[in-house]
């Protein structure tokens, strides 16, 4: 009996060792056959090694994909300027650019200096009028003033000349009128050579004020113009390699704007200036006409007399 129970337990082992592997479902998508362990059963997934990662992912290997920094022995360009002061691009410029921003660094020194030249004409031609205006305010006669002025050189004194001298030559006219015309002619010809005088230098200011702006704008198109011929030979649009050619290409422009401006300004306000000188040459003619009719009026034999005085 116990030989019988031993060879039905023999039989249904081989029986079992015989037959096919039922199929079964993978119960997720997540599970995967692997290979058997040690004792027979499956390894789970989560202890297979990760495909594609050579070397296998790590704690450690995440210091690598951290956001990168910049390196400390990085070299600069050496095609890019460094220098973008105004000094260092002008030594950079183009020769057409330098020539034009030199011209116009003269102009400007050109516009100061006759500021300072005629501020001071101005200034003192006007303040020796007031003086000499004062000085024959309570002169009764034409020979008076002269006495009075006879060491002075200023306008009044031409003014004073140019009258007595159309008197003397008119000593023997009769007409008084005429005299009166011959001799404010002869004082407008005066008043309008020291105008002209004073506008001396003025005409310059002008000049360099409505043309600096356009050699300097001619200076600007010809430094976009080379730069433009460097990018395409560069082959390049890179912002770095373009800024500095048309930083130095405007540079003009300011140089001609620095130019303009003040000249603009200085010569309005010499206008003004002269406008004002002429108020005050118009009354000195004004007052030696007085003087002059004041003669006039007197007889005739005292007028020789005052004039042998």
């Amino acid at each position: 009996m116990c030989c019988g129970f031993f060879v039905g337990e023999l039989g249904a082992q081989t029986a079992s060792q015989n037959a096919p592997p039922a199929a079964t479902a993978p119960s997720s998508v997540h599970e995967q056959p692997g290979p058997s362990s040690s004792d027979g059963g499956v390894t789970p997934i989560e202890d297979l090694p990760i495909q594609g990662l050579n070397p296998p992912f790590s704690p450690a290997t995440t210091d690598h994909m951290s956001t990168p920094t910049a390196s400390t022995d990085a070299k600069p360009n050496p095609n890019l300027p460094h220098d973008l002061s105004p000094l260092g691009m002008f030594q950079r410029a183009d020769l057409v650019v330098k020539g034009v921003m030199i011209g116009l660094i003269l102009a400007s020194i050109v516009t100061w200096t006759v500021w300072l030249f005629k501020s001071i004409q101005l200034f003192t031609v006007r303040a020796r009028l007031k003086r000499e205006l004062r000085a024959i305010s309570q002169c009764t006669s034409l020979s008076a003033a002269s006495q009075t002025l006879k060491q002075d050189g200023g306008i009044l004194r031409a003014l004073i000349d140019v009258a007595e001298t159309e008197l003397r030559l008119s000593t023997d006219t009769v007409d008084k009128s005429g005299i009166k015309d011959r001799v404010a002619s002869r004082l407008e010809r005066v008043e309008s050579a020291a105008v002209r005088g004073m506008n001396k230098g003025t005409g310059v200011l002008a000049t360099i004020g409505s043309t600096a702006p356009f050699i300097g704008l001619f200076g600007t198109v010809w430094g976009i113009m080379n730069s433009f011929i460097g990018i395409s030979k560069s082959q390049t649009t890179n912002l770095a390699v373009v800024a500095p050619g048309i930083a130095e290409a405007l540079l003009a422009t300011a140089a001609g704007l620095v130019a303009a401006i003040p000249a603009v300004i200085l010569y309005n306000w010499f206008s003004r200036g002269i406008g004002v000188y002429r108020a005050f040459v118009g009354d000195a003619a004004a007052e030696v006409m007085r003087l002059v009719s004041r003669d006039l009026d007197l007889p005739a034999s005292r007028r020789r007399s005052q004039a042998a005085e």
